[in-house]
């Protein structure tokens, strides 16, 4: 969903979170993710890095980036696109 449509009282599908599409929704599901508040305390970087072994792809660094986004929502920040965490992203790690 587009951060200025999220709507933090009305989480309850992983879809419902910034950033969070059908197919972002089945890699959360495939990394054991149910629900937006699963989320909670959850590592970006160690996500990317399991969804890489269990998919046996190496996916986009901006994955990080959409992983980023969701877990510092549901940490209690505001919604922001995807693409502002690339540089914090890009200065933890060069992929």
């Amino acid at each position: 969903m587009h951060p200025t449509k999220v709507d933090r009282a009305k989480l309850n599908k992983l879809t419902d979170l910034p950033n969070i599409g059908k197919a972002s929704a089945a890699d959360l599901v495939l990394l054991g993710y149910q629900r937006p508040q699963d989320l909670v305390g959850a590592d970006p970087f160690q996500m990317y890095h399991e969804l890489c072994l269990k998919t046996g792809v190496r996916h986009d660094p901006c994955v990080i980036d959409v992983f980023m986004s969701v877990t510092r929502f549901m940490a209690g920040e505001p919604p922001k696109l995807w693409w502002d965490f690339t540089d914090e992203r890009k200065q933890k790690i060069s992929v």
